[in-house]
């Protein structure tokens, strides 16, 4: 089969191409449409949902998505009778539709479009201008043009329109160099008409025009370009356009011979078509960048204080702005090269080493006096963007033995002597403030919830604190200005899911991550993938050890190769996975190793921090949110008795998002026949549901988890089901009863291995003292519960009975008249009695 999406959906065979298999019914191509745009890739349930019904999915959504994918099946199998029927893979959580190498338009477009890329670096032009029209032959009209488009294809359309426009833009530039610039006059008007904002369109125009003899007509094109930026934007033509405009009123017979340097410059070839600035070939800076004041500063006074010959390098986890760092810095200290800065970006070479990328270097120069007296050679700064290597590296270095060389790379290059480095990870916590003007100016409707600095600092949470998840969320909102950033935020909160949600336009996060991983050694990738498994938050060495199925040993070492290839950050309180590269690794885990694989990693992780917990007792509040992540992740796998194990780890936190965990829990424990399991979840469930108020519900709870635990023997779970009960009848004012209840509570909640229980009906036994005004009854309760809390190592618990006690010698104040503290920062107001009016 061959798919087209360049133009209408399109299904052909190979055998009778010319007979299309398109799904007549839109929905039908919406689905293989989002299926095509992300081709050889998981596709969740959700996405597709949300490109089918945008608005609102109806209740049946998920059932009418699988009648869709059945009947796109059977599409497929019309197309392929052989294998048409298995190009469609349903792969937890969606489906993934298998695409071979040449078989879909869109990829053809790519691998052309690259070939026609380093063909253009490489100065080849007339191999660079057949790879792009090849390409561009393509396009049979708008992307999915039969097609509706959600959020997905409506990104992707996106996305390969301005491919498609970088193509054109590369074809014109290698047509011009090569002298063909009367041929593509009448293509070059017809793109200025419908492109009225881009400035190379029109600065190839006005080179094409003054090459025949049309100078006149060429500075009328830069004329409407500026009335056009000024009436739209306010903006005046950038520095390459101005220079082209003052060359031709020169009449600059440069202009008029193809294929020379200053040709390429002119006709955008090079970096000088966009340079910032005379004298430098740097891109601008660029104006949405933000926070890294303290690695700015740092890598500002590397670069002013480096010695000729220095290198300096940027290098990081990937997607964190490694280059808009390093230009930002160097402009910042461009005063400190009078002789100019270079910058070449080295992505464009296949073996890293264009030839013409030497031949651009400067020449050195006469040797010059410094303001002390001694002499030097030139001070010029060179900026080597994306260095993959060192042997990429040594040629350029050799040409300009006395530059400062600031390069930016994903790890540090080896053997580059004396190089110092500045490493960027996500951005501080303190810096997240300063980004809500990303969110302000891009997008979102109103503009003061786009700078809510909650729903901001939220999003960036979600997004690792990355710069590049961050400005791609924020080009989100750009592009759909009915969305606010709670919107966003709450989009991105469903783990599976992120990564899509995440690309916008030409911006994917997805890949630039997937492509750092992708350059990495096999073993190096397989220990990546296999660290899915863990939850978010930092690990050690044995936690890694068990995902990894290693002794700690190996799994240190393991962890230092995927530190230096930036895909674990160590730090000095352990190590972490970055993450949005968490989500990549735990879907990499899914989708590359067999499901047996899988599970089995799961296990091993879940069993290590259950057994870890076991240790240490209650969980922190810094890994209960791992602990509800793998219970999760062990209910999913059938795991029943680890699920139980992991949330008994939690010690009965009461946090609302923790609800679904001890769900989750109880049904393991059903599923185990654990009564004991089940009374403890359903006790936790109550405490949920009282803490809430839903006291109802927690009574219900309550109840059922005393008649569990009395059936199951289970003499502890009983007595605190019973405090939980107490607590009730104390709230309602039943001081009495409650009493009753506390009693045989307490009795069964003495001995041994019974402190959590025992401290929780002390706490209540003291507050049954202040609502019954017993102050010192209450202060020898309280104090048991320091005890208590003391024993159980457990900070929080202890700040609450020291605070209590305290508050006894306030006055009148606490009791049953004031406000009382009834567990950690949780508090019953009660009123105070009004003054009879005066005469009654």
């Amino acid at each position: 089969m061959r798919f087209r999406i360049l133009g209408p959906l399109e299904v052909c065979a190979d055998a009778d191409p010319g007979t299309s298999h398109s799904p007549q019914a839109a929905k039908l191509r919406v689905v293989l449409g989002t299926l095509l745009v992300r081709a050889n890739e998981v596709v969740s349930v959700g996405t597709l949902i949300d490109e089918l019904w945008p608005d609102a999915p109806p209740r049946t959504a998920t059932t009418t998505l699988q009648v869709y994918v059945s009947h796109l099946r059977k599409v497929l199998r019309g197309a392929d009778p052989d294998h048409g029927g298995s190009a469609l893979v349903t792969r937890r959580p969606g489906y993934v539709l298998r695409v071979g190498a040449g078989a879909l338009d869109t990829m053809a477009f790519a691998e052309l479009s690259r070939c026609g890329h380093r063909a253009l670096q490489a100065g080849d032009f007339a191999a660079a201008a057949e790879s792009h029209r090849q390409a561009l032959a393509l396009w049979r009209g708008p992307v999915l043009s039969d097609t509706p488009h959600g959020a997905v294809l409506d990104g992707a359309a996106v996305r390969l329109n301005e491919a498609r426009v970088t193509a054109l833009d590369e074809r014109i530039r290698a047509e011009l160099n090569l002298g063909r610039h009367r041929e593509v006059l009448a293509e070059l008007h017809e793109l200025v008409a419908e492109h009225r904002l881009h400035e190379e369109f029109h600065a190839y125009l006005m080179v094409a025009l003054y090459r025949c003899g049309r100078q006149a007509e060429a500075l009328r094109v830069f004329t409407l370009l500026r009335q056009t930026l000024v009436e739209e934007l306010g903006i005046e033509p950038g520095p390459a356009s101005r220079e082209l405009q003052r060359r031709i009123l020169e009449g600059d017979p440069a202009l008029s011979r193809p294929g020379t340097r200053e040709t390429a410059a002119a006709t955008g070839s090079g970096p000088a078509a966009w340079s910032a600035a005379p004298g430098t070939d740097l891109p601008g800076s660029d104006p949405y960048f933000t926070g890294r004041s303290e690695e700015l500063a740092e890598l500002e006074r590397l670069l002013r204080a480096a010695p000729a010959g220095a290198r300096v390098a940027v290098t990081g986890l990937p997607g964190t702005g490694k280059s808009a760092l390093a230009v930002e810095a160097a402009h910042r200290a461009a005063d400190a090269f009078p002789d100019g800065l270079l910058y070449l970006d080295l992505r464009a070479g296949a073996d890293g080493q264009p030839p013409r990328a030497v031949d651009r270097l400067p020449d050195a120069g006469p040797r010059r006096t410094a303001g002390d007296g001694r002499t030097g050679g030139p001070r010029r700064l060179l900026l080597l963007d994306h260095v993959a290597s060192e042997a990429q590296v040594r040629p350029l270095l050799a040409a300009a033995p006395d530059a400062v060389v600031l390069l930016t790379a994903g790890r540090v290059p080896a053997g580059l002597p004396g190089l110092r480095s500045v490493v960027l990870g996500p951005w501080s916590r303190d810096e997240v403030p300063r980004l809500a003007g990303l969110f302000a100016v891009r997008g979102g409707p109103g503009g003061a919830d786009c700078a809510d600095p909650d729903a901001v600092a939220e999003t960036a949470e979600l997004c690792g604190r990355l710069p590049l998840a961050v400005r791609a969320s924020a080009a989100q909102l750009a592009a759909r200005p009915h969305w606010t950033v709670a919107a966003l935020a709450d989009r991105l909160r469903e783990e599976r899911g992120r990564l899509d949600a995440l690309r916008t336009g030409d911006v994917d996060v997805r890949a630039r991550l997937y492509a750092a991983y992708a350059a990495c050694p096999e073993p190096a990738r397989r220990a990546f993938r296999l660290l899915g498994a863990l939850p978010p938050g930092r690990f050690g060495p044995r936690e890694a050890a068990a995902a990894l199925d290693v002794d700690e040993r190996e799994a240190a070492a393991a962890l230092e190769v995927l530190a230096d290839e930036r895909l674990v950050a160590l730090e000095r309180d352990g190590c972490r996975l970055p993450e949005l590269l968490r989500l990549l690794a735990a879907e990499l885990l899914a989708r590359e190793e067999p499901p047996e694989v899988a599970r089995a990693a799961a296990e091993r992780v879940c069993g290590a921090y259950a057994d870890a917990a076991a240790e240490r007792g209650r969980a922190p509040d810094a890994a209960a949110c791992g602990l509800v992540h793998l219970a999760r992740t062990a209910h999913e796998a059938g795991l029943w008795e680890l699920t139980v194990r992991l949330t008994d780890a939690l010690g009965g936190w009461v946090r609302e998002d923790m609800e679904a965990a001890y769900g989750l829990a109880l049904d393991a424990a059903v599923r185990c026949s654990d009564r004991a399991a089940q009374a403890r979840m359903l006790r936790s469930l109550g405490d949920l549901a009282w803490q809430h108020r839903r006291l109802e519900r927690a009574r219900e709870l309550y109840g059922r988890a005393l008649d569990l635990a009395r059936g199951a023997g289970d003499g502890e779970e009983a007595g605190r089901a019973l405090v939980g009960l107490a607590e009730l009848l104390l709230d309602a004012g039943s001081a009495t009863d409650a009493a009753a209840l506390l009693e045989p509570a307490l009795a069964a909640l003495t001995g041994p291995g019974r402190a959590r229980g025992r401290y929780e009906a002390s706490r209540t036994r003291a507050l049954l003292a202040l609502a019954q005004e017993e102050p010192e009854t209450a202060r020898v309760w309280f104090g048991e519960c320091l005890e208590l809390a003391g024993a159980l190592r457990d900070h929080r618990l202890e700040v609450y009975a020291r605070r209590s006690l305290r508050a006894l010698g306030t006055g009148p104040a606490v009791g049953s008249r004031g406000a009382v503290e009834v567990r950690p920062g949780l508090w019953r107001l009660h009123p105070r009695p009004h003054p009879s009016p005066v005469g009654t």
